[in-house]
């Protein structure tokens, strides 16, 4: 066989790219190819296919640490081919090796002799129609693909530079992408499993984590939606860096959440960052940190970007039907605010304050007086400034931890369901009860409120102290929570149908 330059192989499957199809519709084809292969697809294994009546083997040699794949090829054979190649096969395809009865093989004494009695393989009969490109610098593919009357698409990125195939993938908007090889691609498809996405939102108090199945007809439906407390920015306000323990809550509670979507089969995993990340100064070590541990790269969001995001999900999740509105997301470092109509936004910013803060600089984590309570209010409102004056608005959406914690607890809801919680209208009286409730119990007697998170106890005051003057200077009596958040933007963004 005639050598061949190792190459480093980038692939990913499904029905749509988000940012990926604009970047390749720029792109000019350079040539147009359509082929018809036979895989052989085995519960694991290598890439084994017939490809112009060759006996076509490539097996993985290297994964690098972006999740690049180096396969080299190890046989091309003719057929008939001698029963001397036949163990090569199978141990590409990771099965024992039937009896051999014959000294050569045709294809179709190969097909219905050795590889149809074998259980856990199947012949595949695949139609490729390739697109190639070259972005980058490297050879690049989009291909429709049938196998066996399923269809699907596939986008490849190879080249000898790694660094120069993780670049293109990027820039082609692609890097969120999980890195899937045919035969996993293919397993996928003949097992008929839906396309899954996962979104990670690296906030300032939680990390949230998202798993969601698109439909046929383009609505997303929930599979896991949790939120883990890893105080990312414990002590941040008074050093300005991300703590050591802090970080490795954080790092392993990401990986965690990266390890459970890989393992229930997502196409792409998007994980980005707000607030704590926005502002530490050890920003970079922290997402260092977080790839060294998870192997996904974490963005920081800016805080408008934050804020238009959370307006795309906030609006499609309650379903706006006319009239001025403003949608307010607040978390333990920052809130945003976006301001528009059902039509779309027209203004967006974000603001510094969160729950995290008052907490640490009023002591707001147990019991306090009403003197203590005017501070963090008076505080709050002062730093909220720029709602002043401002129009009220028709409608009035809040988001985040707080919010879908304090609906948790005006329901009484001993386990959460999120279908309950969104939607749920807030008045200022059930606000101000619970800024009571909360005011008047040290941390014990919070953990065991019905409803509210134990881990959010700390923190729960100040919270709901932030919603409670965003109501007030809005000149709102009450406000509809959104369960949908952050993550349902980036996932409606990133990986929704593209226009």
């Amino acid at each position: 066989m005639q050598a061949i330059t190792p190459r480093w192989e980038w692939r990913t499957f499904g029905e749509e790219f988000g940012a990926g199809e604009r970047a390749f519709a720029a792109l000019t084809p350079e040539r147009v190819q359509e082929s018809d292969e036979i895989y052989l697809v085995g519960r694991e294994g290598d890439t084994v296919k017939v490809r112009d009546a060759l006996m076509d083997i490539k097996v993985l040699r290297e994964v690098d640490g972006n999740g690049l794949e180096q396969w080299t090829p190890v046989m091309k054979a003719e057929f008939p081919i001698p029963a001397t190649d036949v163990p090569r096969v199978f141990e590409a395809l990771r099965e024992p090796t039937p009896p051999l009865d014959r000294d050569v093989y045709t294809l179709d004494q190969f097909l219905d002799e050795l590889i149809v009695p074998t259980e856990g393989v199947t012949a595949v009969n695949v139609h490729k129609r390739r697109v190639r490109y070259t972005i980058g610098g490297c050879t690049s593919e989009v291909t429709n693909v049938v196998a066996d009357g399923r269809q699907t698409r596939t986008i490849a990125i190879e080249g000898e530079d790694a660094a120069a195939v993780i670049a293109a993938v990027r820039g082609a908007g692609l890097g969120d992408f999980i890195n899937t090889p045919y035969p996993a691609g293919l397993r996928a498809l003949l097992a008929e499993q839906p396309s899954r996405f996962a979104v990670i939102d690296v906030g300032t108090n939680s990390v949230k984590f998202h798993i969601a199945e698109r439909r046929t007809d383009g609505s997303w439906h929930r599979v896991v939606d949790r939120a883990e407390l890893t105080r990312l920015g414990e002590g941040l306000e008074a050093t300005g860096e991300i703590g050591r323990e802090a970080i490795d809550r954080t790092a392993d509670a990401i990986a965690g959440m990266v390890a459970e979507a890989k393992e229930a089969g997502v196409r792409a995993i998007a994980a980005v960052g707000t607030a704590g990340l926005r502002i530490a100064r050890n920003r970079d070590a922290v997402l260092a940190e977080i790839k060294q541990r998870s192997g996904v790269g974490c963005e920081v969001v800016s805080g408008e970007e934050e804020s238009r995001l959370a307006y795309l999900a906030a609006v499609e999740g309650i379903g706006l039907r006319q009239g001025s509105l403003v949608v307010f997301d607040t978390g333990g470092g920052s809130s945003q605010f976006t301001f528009g109509t059902n039509l779309g936004a027209e203004e967006r910013f974000s603001v510094d304050v969160g729950a995290v803060r008052y907490t640490e600089r009023f002591g707001l984590d147990g019991a306090v007086s009403t003197d203590v309570l005017a501070e963090a209010l008076a505080a709050i409102s002062t730093d909220l400034a720029r709602l002043d004056g401002r129009p009220s608005p028709d409608a009035l959406i809040g988001m985040g931890g707080a919010l879908t914690n304090m609906a948790a607890v005006s329901h009484s809801m001993s386990t959460y369901d999120p279908d309950v919680v969104q939607g749920t209208v807030l008045d200022r009286d059930e606000v101000d009860r619970q800024i009571e409730l909360y005011r008047t119990r040290d941390l014990g007697a919070r953990r065991e409120i019905v409803g509210l998170q134990p881990k959010r106890a700390d923190v729960i005051l100040a919270g709901a102290c932030i919603v409670r003057t965003v109501m007030e200077k809005l000149g709102q009596d009450s406000l509809t929570i959104s369960d949908r958040g952050l993550r349902h933007g980036v996932l409606a963004e990133r990986f929704g149908v593209a226009d």
